[in-house]
């Protein structure tokens, strides 16, 4: 399984990035997907996470209301939509695939990771 981050970059707060994240082929059949993001010396943080159905989401209090995590499962594919980005938003961002129909915020819980997207938002 291997997943493929990008959209990252450098915005002005207050902007919008768009990040996708797509798992190749023997993926889960039935899976979760989540994004996860990380600054240096601290420990990785849960920010959304979307069930196979999409009937089921979750999302970090830091970004309910900003943040919306969709995917296409035709294209194997998860989303995240950042609006109203904050300088605190900065970090780099990690998708990952879990087993199982429920978005977990605990990384243990997923299975594979992404090789992640940095996203630097400017004061």
């Amino acid at each position: 399984v291997q997943l493929q981050a990008c959209g990252g970059g450098l915005v002005q707060a207050g902007g919008s990035l768009r990040l996708s994240c797509a798992a190749s082929e023997g993926t889960f059949s039935r899976n979760t997907m989540g994004w996860f993001r990380q600054v240096p010396g601290k420990e990785r943080e849960f920010v959304a996470g979307i069930s196979w159905g999409g009937d089921s989401t979750s999302y970090a209090d830091s970004v309910k209301g900003r943040f919306t995590i969709s995917r296409d499962n035709a294209k194997n594919t998860v989303y995240l939509q950042m609006n109203s980005l904050k300088p605190e938003d900065t970090a780099v961002y990690y998708c990952a695939v879990r087993r199982g129909d429920y978005p977990y915020s605990r990384p243990i819980f997923y299975d594979h990771w992404g090789q992640g997207t940095q996203v630097t938002v400017s004061s």
